[in-house]
């Protein structure tokens, strides 16, 4: 583990925080941390812990491995475009919709990392001969895919069941309640 520098890692969350237009008050309320502790972290006068790491990643909707490397805590990875985070931070998915994502996007990063190992000495000039990876990956990856369009399905059948028993019509059905039910309302 490398000799973790206090004033770069408050430096990093000061630096996220404005990028995310977020007040230091805001992010302590969201971390869940005071505000002069937050400050004393920002002006580098304290060492936040993992768990004080999380919660400041969590406030400012980043990745906690990326404060970890910040602070010392993993060592530095290749860094993945931005996809691994803009998946993670897309509020529109469930938690177990971005694992899944998180886990083909990381398949195929291993998958062309290995190609390019064995494939530097191939022939790369025709298209058609040009794979994606071995079909027991490709087998992986549909699984999982399938696997996160059942669960927003079956979350999908929960939420239209949830609002029929709430006595609400999901949206877009087209049925009626009739009328003379002994549990409508009349007018």
């Amino acid at each position: 583990m490398r000799n973790v520098n206090v004033n770069s890692i408050g430096e990093y969350i000061r630096e996220q925080r404005e990028q995310a237009k977020i007040s230091m008050r805001q992010l302590a309320q969201s971390a869940g941390v005071s505000n002069p502790y937050l400050s004393q972290i920002e002006r580098g006068l304290r060492k936040p812990s993992a768990d004080i790491l999380q919660q400041i990643a969590k406030g400012l909707r980043i990745s906690a491995e990326a404060l970890y490397v910040q602070a010392g805590i993993l060592e530095d990875r290749p860094a993945d475009s931005g996809v691994r985070s803009a998946l993670l931070a897309d509020p529109q998915l469930s938690e177990r919709q971005k694992q899944v994502l998180v886990e083909i996007y990381e398949s195929f990063r291993r998958e062309n990392a290995a190609g390019a190992k064995t494939g530097a000495d191939a022939e790369a000039d025709d298209p058609a001969e040009l794979t994606v990876g071995s079909p027991g990956a490709e087998a992986e990856v549909l699984e999982a895919v399938l696997a996160a369009e059942a669960e927003a399905e079956a979350e999908a059948e929960a939420k239209a069941k949830a609002a029929a028993k709430a006595g609400a019509q999901p949206a877009g059905d087209a049925q009626t309640v009739p009328k003379n039910r002994p549990d409508s309302a009349s007018d």
